[in-house]
């Protein structure tokens, strides 16, 4: 049990220090110039299955974009819909391409098919831009994509926020959650040159690059796929932070339960797969974005060990063990919650958030079940479909920060 204790402890250690270190990175943004005048030509994606109640939304707000409009298109793939999603997109003035096979179902199956048929067409497009039926984009996404791409960067990541934060604990505590990894993982990562984490939307891929490579990612979470694919070609994910785009987040434990269990599900599939090659791989030609790639993919399995971590300590310490030295747990309480919070003061968010993480840490321990059961059922390709409901418009959305400083940038 001791070799058990100290093993479990050890390994803890090293994967927290790790992170810890990678977050200091997050404490600076570089400053971003978005003054490159508009030339990358856009198709826009958009994966729906039965998504009436939102998709209108989207495609209004995806037209009143700051960008000229003849540089970009805008497709709806109705993956297997029994509703009117197609009708709605086509009435918006999308271009809809409809899907229907009852055997290979998913966002995966469905950005493959949508990626056909627009290579197949006569326009040349510089890069597709992929996003959910419930989300809702920063005015100037397009812009910035612009631009980055024109830098010669080739997949990039805007930033993912929440469109419905405040509706109950379980959003706030979602909110949090993002808000943190985009600051102390996603730009943290960008500073120190490693690859970024695609997070299925608000992704921007340049059409050269998926050519080139194809797409073919029919996992669970395609996303967490290419950006393997990618970073073994030792193509990089890079990271726009002022390029938002807002999710629909499950306003309960159960529907956030079985979206994060899919999650789970594809995330061990692939890292069964994966990471002995970025190992391999890294050590080979002494890459270390490709040892973090092989780190970032043993995360379900971290989240495995903190589960045991706890239960070990509850069989061998015993459970009332922190009533013998109270000030060192209220030490490394009060130092999470504090660090946690310069998270969010480098984000200006408005004072009320604060609150929020008061939600946090009861969130968080449901991932590690969540872990184990997305790890028994790692093999089970079956599509999960998260319902939403959130018809929100863009100029709507709940402002839950602090203005923004006279350049028109968050520079903190």
């Amino acid at each position: 049990m001791e070799i058990i204790f100290y093993g479990v402890q050890i390994i803890l250690t090293i994967f927290t220090f790790y992170y810890f270190v990678v977050s200091l990175f997050g404490f600076y943004r570089r400053q971003e110039d978005y003054s490159l005048p508009p030339g990358a030509r856009f198709a826009v994606v958009v994966a729906a299955h039965n998504e009436s109640k939102v998709i209108g939304e989207l495609i209004r707000n995806l037209y009143e974009l700051n960008y000229p409009k003849e540089l970009y298109d805008i497709y709806v793939v109705a993956d297997n819909c029994s509703d009117n999603t197609a009708d709605i997109a086509g009435e918006k003035g999308a271009y809809v391409i409809e899907r229907f096979n009852k055997k290979e179902k998913g966002k995966g199956y469905a950005l493959e098919y949508a990626f056909n048929h627009i290579f197949a067409m006569d326009i040349q497009y510089d890069a597709v831009v992929v996003f959910d039926a419930d989300n809702l984009v920063s005015p100037d996404f397009l812009r910035i994509m612009n631009c980055r791409l024109q830098k010669g960067e080739k997949i990039i990541q805007g930033y993912l926020d929440t469109k419905n934060a405040g509706d109950t604990w379980i959003t706030k505590s979602i909110y949090i959650g993002y808000l943190l990894t985009n600051r102390f993982w996603q730009l943290s990562k960008y500073n120190l040159g490693l690859t970024c984490a695609l997070g299925g939307t608000g992704m921007c891929i340049s059409v050269d690059l998926l050519k080139q490579y194809g797409w073919g990612m029919t996992s669970l979470t395609e996303d967490l796929e290419f950006q393997t694919k990618a970073l073994l070609n030792n193509v990089k994910v890079n990271w726009a932070h002022d390029a938002r785009v807002y999710d629909e987040k499950p306003l309960n434990l159960i529907q956030s339960w079985n979206q994060r269990k899919r999650w789970m599900q594809g995330h061990t599939n692939v890292a069964g797969r994966y990471i002995v090659k970025l190992l391999r791989e890294g050590i080979r030609t002494r890459n270390f974005a490709m040892i973090d790639g092989a780190v970032y993919l043993i995360q379900p399995f971290f989240l495995m060990f903190t589960g045991l971590g706890l239960l070990v300590n509850l069989i061998y310490v015993g459970p009332f063990h922190i009533t013998e030295r109270p000030e060192w747990t209220a030490i490394a309480f009060f130092a999470q919650f504090f660090y946690f919070s310069l998270g969010l003061v480098l984000e200006r968010v408005k004072p009320k958030v604060y609150w929020w993480l008061a939600f946090y840490p009861i969130f968080a321990l449901t991932w590690i079940p969540v872990a184990y059961v997305g790890f028994a059922m790692r093999k089970n390709k079956e599509w999960c479909h998260t319902l939403h409901i959130r018809d929100i418009k863009h100029e709507n959305l709940p402002n839950l920060y602090l203005p923004a400083k006279a350049n028109g940038r968050r520079t903190s």
